[in-house]
């Protein structure tokens, strides 16, 4: 009887998880942090979230950051935004560098830090770039609604600290394009004037363009006062 031999089984190549995208689906994670495990999926229902990392406990730049999250929390707190942050350190490390900060400057740490040790969290959201750091977390924010879509991502390098002026500006633009149905120019800061989308057909555009509600520049560019 000849000898037979089972064919050779290909063994598939690691895939990397799909990259998180403008307008889809916050990926589900179950995690570790200050503040005891947290699922995202069931985490601060109904609320919006800022998921940030950070690249390392007790570094300079990112305490400067965690001070300023911490000064700004109930600015957060008023737009309806839960805080969470994350980095590959421990839940010791963790616990020792937040209340280092409320020792040495007085502010209180009043959000939930991840402790992404195997970097589950990290890979998931792309936040480990290999050109700048193999084991430290770059400066990402994801902005996340209350249906746990990804509305808009800020990237920072590890030698330059996040604006909190605009992370707040993108949340109440966000917030306010939703509630009104209009576009937020270059710039726009709550009380300016707002776009309205362009119109879809010729007879709109002519419509548009005289319309004297409007502050119009011309049929593609009008903008209101809300």
């Amino acid at each position: 009887m000849a000898e037979t031999t089972s064919p050779t089984t290909a063994t598939a190549a690691p895939t990397a998880p799909p990259a998180v995208q403008l307008n889809g689906p916050a990926p589900d994670f179950k995690a570790n942090s200050t503040f005891g495990e947290i699922q995202l999926s069931t985490w601060a229902t109904g609320k919006w979230v800022l998921l940030f990392s950070h690249p390392a406990d007790f570094t300079p730049v990112c305490t400067t950051e965690f001070i300023e999250f911490a000064k700004r929390f109930d600015d957060f707190q008023k737009r309806n935004v839960e805080l969470l942050g994350n980095s590959i350190d421990s839940i010791y490390a963790h616990i020792a560098w937040t209340r280092n900060i409320e020792e040495k400057h007085g502010v209180t740490i009043k959000f939930p830090v991840i402790a992404d040790l195997d970097q589950k969290v990290a890979q998931l959201y792309g936040m480990v770039h290999t050109p700048a750091a193999t084991t430290a977390t770059v400066r990402c924010v994801y902005f996340i609604d209350p249906k746990r879509v990804v509305r808009a991502m800020i990237y920072y390098p590890l030698n330059v600290g996040r604006n909190f002026d605009e992370l707040l500006r993108v949340v109440d633009a966000l917030q306010f394009a939703d509630k009104n149905g209009l576009a937020c120019p270059a710039n726009w800061k709550p009380g300016d004037d707002a776009i309205v989308p362009a119109p879809m057909t010729a007879k709109a555009a002519a419509e548009r363009a005289n319309d004297k509600s409007l502050k119009v520049t011309d049929w593609y560019l009008a903008k209101k006062s809300v």
